[in-house]
C-alpha cells in the first residue's frame, strides 16, 4: 500500500498536497486572531522568517510588558487549539510527520525533520526550488511553530541532551534501543580515530552487536520511496543511500556527538576534521580532501569557497602556516603536500 508520503510525491498539487503548506496553513489557523495577537505569534515564532524576537523586544514594540506580550502569545495558542476546524487543518501534515517519523524509526532530529518538511513543500509541491533563504526560513519556522506550539500533544519532543540532538518522537515510543546503538557506534568511531564517509559509517553501524540485537526494529514493513525529496541540495549525501538507510541515517543525524564535516565525512564534533577552528585546521582539511599537493593561494581559495565560518583566509597567511606547521612540505614553487602522504 502506498504511503502518504509517496501519495502527495505523486500528486504534487492535489488538493490534499496544498493542505501541507505550512505558511497557509498558519493564515488559516490565525484568522480569528486580532492584529495585535497575529504580530507577537509572528515576532515571537520568526514566521516571515526573521529571527525570533524576545518577549522584551515585542513588548517595547507594542508599549507593553514582557508579562504581557507572554499571557498574549499564551492566550492566542488557546484560542488557536479551540478551532473548530483545526483537526481539518491540521489532518494532512499531522498524517505525514507521522510516516516520516515511522519510516525513520521513531526519532528524528528536529533540525532533519523540518529540512525534510521544507524542501517537500517546497520543492515537490510548490516546486519552488528558487526560494530565497529569508522564504526557506519562514517554511521552516512555520512548520516548527504547527509542531512544537498546535501539535506538541501528538508527538514527544526530546530536548537537547548529552547524547542526542534535540528530536521529534513518536509519541510513547522507548528508543533504548537507538540509544544503545548510539552509544556502541560512538565508541567505535572514538576507537578508529579517523572520519568516515557516510557509507563507511553506516557499515560500521550494521557491524555492530547491537545493530544486529535489534535488526527487527531497524526495518519498517511499508517502506517508502522519498528520494524525490532527498535529493534536494539541502542533503548533501546520495539520495538513495538515504532513503535505503533511512532509520540508521536517521540516527546519524540525531547522535549530538557525531557530526559530519564540510567534506561529507563523519567524525567525533569535537575533532579538528570535523570542526576547525584554526587557519590550520582548515588548511589540514581542505589539503586532505584535495588528495593532492596545492598552491598556497589555491588553498586560501577554497577555505574561503568552503565557507567553514565567516573568517576569511588570506594567502600570505596561509602560506605563513605552511611553512612553520612541519605536517606540511613543499613540494613545488609556492605547492605544498602533507606529509603524511610520503609515508
Amino acid at each position: 500500500m502506498e504511503s502518504i508520503l509517496e501519495t502527495l510525491i505523486k500528486e504534487k498539487h492535489g488538493e490534499e498536497a496544498s493542505k501541507l503548506n505550512a505558511v497557509k496553513i498558519v493564515d488559516n489557523l490565525f484568522g480569528d486572531l486580532m492584529d495585535r495577537e497575529k504580530d507577537v505569534l509572528v515576532r515571537r515564532f520568526g514566521l516571515k522568517g526573521e529571527k525570533k524576537e524576545t518577549l522584551e523586544k515585542i513588548g517595547k514594540l507594542h508599549q507593553l510588558t514582557r508579562e504581557r506580550v507572554r499571557q498574549i502569545e499564551s492566550s492566542s495558542l488557546k484560542k488557536i487549539k479551540k478551532l473548530e476546524t483545526l483537526e481539518e487543518d491540521l489532518s494532512v501534515l499531522r498524517g505525514v510527520v507521522e510516516s516520516l517519523l515511522d519510516q525513520h524509526g521513531g526519532l528524528m532530529r528536529r533540525e532533519y525533520l523540518l529540512d525534510i518538511l521544507t524542501v517537500f513543500c517546497l520543492e515537490i509541491i510548490n516546486e519552488n526550488e528558487d526560494a530565497d533563504d529569508q522564504e526557506k526560513a519562514s517554511y521552516r519556522n512555520n512548520f516548527d511553530f504547527i509542531l512544537s506550539r498546535v501539535l506538541a500533544d501528538e508527538f514527544d519532543f526530546l530536548s537537547e541532551s548529552d547524547q542526542f540532538n534535540s528530536s521529534l518522537k513518536t509519541k510513547g515510543l522507548s528508543v533504548e534501543h537507538l540509544e544503545e546503538l548510539a552509544e556502541d557506534l560512538m565508541k567505535k568511531v572514538n576507537g578508529l580515530k579517523k572520519t568516515l564517509s557516510t557509507e563507511e559509517l553506516l557499515e560500521l553501524l550494521k557491524e555492530l552487536d547491537s545493530y544486529t540485537k535489534y535488526q527487527e526494529k531497524m526495518t519498517v514493513d511499508d517502506d517508502a520511496d522519498i528520494s524525490p525529496i532527498l535529493a534536494s541540495e539541502t542533503f548533501p549525501d546520495k539520495a538513495e543511500v538515504i532513503n535505503s538507510n533511512k532509520i540508521l541515517y536517521s540516527l546519524m543525524q540525531a547522535i549530538k556527538s557525531l557530526e559530519r564535516n564540510k567534506f561529507g565525512h563523519w567524525g567525533v564534533s569535537s575533532w579538528q576534521e570535523v570542526k576547525p577552528k584554526t587557519i590550520n585546521d582548515k588548511i589540514f582539511l581542505v589539503l586532505k580532501n584535495a588528495g593532492e599537493p596545492l598552491h598556497f593561494t589555491e588553498i586560501a581559495r577554497r577555505i574561503n569557497e568552503v565557507g567553514f565560518d565567516k573568517k576569511v583566509a588570506n594567502p600570505a597567511t596561509v602560506h605563513n602556516e605552511l611553512i612553520l606547521d612541519n605536517r606540511y612540505i613543499l613540494t613545488g614553487r609556492g605547492m605544498y603536500g602533507l606529509k603524511e602522504w610520503n609515508k
